[in-house]
């Protein structure tokens, strides 16, 4: 039987991804509900499923950087997937920047006491805009960041279950 590569283990694991997320959002999951964290899972069960499924290969060197390098071939096609949907996601949810751009503009009357009210309207007008982009950029940091603390760990117990 063929062994399933870490780039096919990546879209299984975003598509996986993708689904939970749809799924807690259409069915009206609150974004503080612990269901949220069922994607962190599945990221990190999709890293392991790598990492083990590489430990058991011939291939299998032994080695920290070529076991974290099958962990990075699995996780760099998960945010590189999970970036274009959350992309793709918030432009079909413009909603979303609307409210976004909402409560930004409530925090800084609040809070903001040098700047009056257009200029508000006009940081919030320029947030919601901007929505889109900082969702992108937040996710390609956050993703890549996640992915190399689930690879690094994964690959240092890997190490240290084979020296024992």
């Amino acid at each position: 039987m063929k062994k399933i590569s870490p780039l096919i283990k990546g879209l299984i694991t975003a598509a996986l991804m993708i689904i939970v997320a749809s799924v807690l959002y259409y069915s009206g999951s609150t974004t503080n509900s612990g269901l949220q964290n069922l994607g962190y899972f599945i990221y990190a069960a999709g890293i392991i499923w790598t990492l083990f499924d590489y430990s058991r290969s011939q291939a299998y060197t032994g080695k920290f950087g070529d076991t974290f390098l099958q962990g990075f071939r699995c996780f760099v096609i998960v945010t590189l997937v999970m970036v274009i949907y959350m992309g793709v996601f918030s432009k079909m949810h413009p909603e979303m920047a609307k409210e976004y751009g909402k409560l930004y503009k409530e925090e800084m009357l609040k809070t903001e006491k040098n700047r009056n009210a257009p200029e508000i309207d006009e940081i919030a007008k320029k947030a919601e805009e901007g929505y889109t982009t900082a969702l992108v950029y937040s996710s390609v940091f956050g993703y890549l960041l996640v992915g190399s603390v689930f690879t690094l760990a994964g690959a240092g117990l890997l190490l240290i279950r084979k020296k024992q």
